[in-house]
């Protein structure tokens, strides 16, 4: 436990960059990996997408298409015609539809609150993903082998010369994002629990240390150091107090996927 916590709420220190990071990251692969959980995850929560994140993702994949066609534009290039019927202008078209679809789903089930008990839930995986060893681990599933199965679907799709050369580098990216996206999603709630466990670990020898009883072994365990012997007791119980407010986990949530929930009310 790091003792930059002491400092004031909003200060700048290398936790809060830490998590600000943590949630660029989470927030830069959710924007690429959009149109694919779409696809992997299409009961996904109402507010499992912000609307920023569609936003962008939206303009996102405007922009691929016109990005990927600009290589013949360009003077004195000649790119050979590109191989499969499925380019980027294709998947966009695709996405939008999608979305569209998706927009009445999730618009009825915010008219009809009851029709959801938590509209953050990331939504079941699809039945494929359970035939696979360990494919029940929700984790697992989100980190390895959706990853895996929209990188091998873009090989295997281009070398069918179903998939152009553009839209298999964009299902190889978002296949990387989302991998990335979800394990900093495990990290985070990992990380939070680790503190909470951190914190009922170092209460007792807090505890101690505020009557003066902790032996050195307790301290070096929690990475603290001993008062002096003549040290007044009311300054040593608040320096105890003030100890304790850093082993304390933030009073921020982790911004997490709704994995929680075992069996949220489907869409009647």
């Amino acid at each position: 436990m790091s003792p930059d916590k002491q400092q004031a709420p909003g200060a700048t220190n290398i936790n809060t960059l830490h998590d600000q990071m943590c949630n660029i990251v989470y927030n830069l692969c959710s924007i690429i990996t959009t149109p694919i959980e779409m696809l992997l995850r299409p009961r996904y929560g109402s507010r499992y997408f912000p609307p920023l994140v569609l936003a962008l993702s939206s303009l996102m994949m405007v922009l691929l298409p016109v990005f990927s066609g600009l290589g013949g534009m360009i003077p004195f290039m000649h790119p050979p015609a590109p191989r499969g019927f499925i380019g980027m202008a294709e998947l966009s078209r695709y996405y939008f539809l999608g979305a569209f679809v998706h927009g009445i789903r999730v618009w009825r089930r915010m008219i009809h609150m009851e029709r959801e008990q938590h509209s953050q839930w990331e939504g079941p995986p699809l039945p494929l993903f359970h035939l696979f060893p360990r494919g029940n681990s929700f984790w697992f599933c989100r980190i390895v082998w959706e990853p895996v199965f929209v990188f091998a679907a873009s090989v295997v799709l281009e070398n069918l010369l179903i998939l152009q050369s553009s839209a298999a580098t964009y299902l190889r990216v978002a296949a990387f994002a989302l991998a990335m996206k979800q394990y900093v999603a495990w990290y985070q709630q990992w990380q939070y629990l680790r503190e909470i466990m951190d914190a009922r670990f170092a209460a007792p020898i807090l505890a101690k240390l505020a009557d003066n009883k902790a032996t050195d072994s307790e301290l070096e365990a929690a990475r603290l150091a001993s008062f002096p012997k003549d040290m007044p007791e009311e300054m040593r119980r608040g320096a105890v107090v003030h100890l304790a407010r850093i082993f304390l986990p933030s009073d921020e949530p982790a911004p997490i996927p709704v994995s929680r929930v075992e069996s949220p009310t489907e869409e009647r």
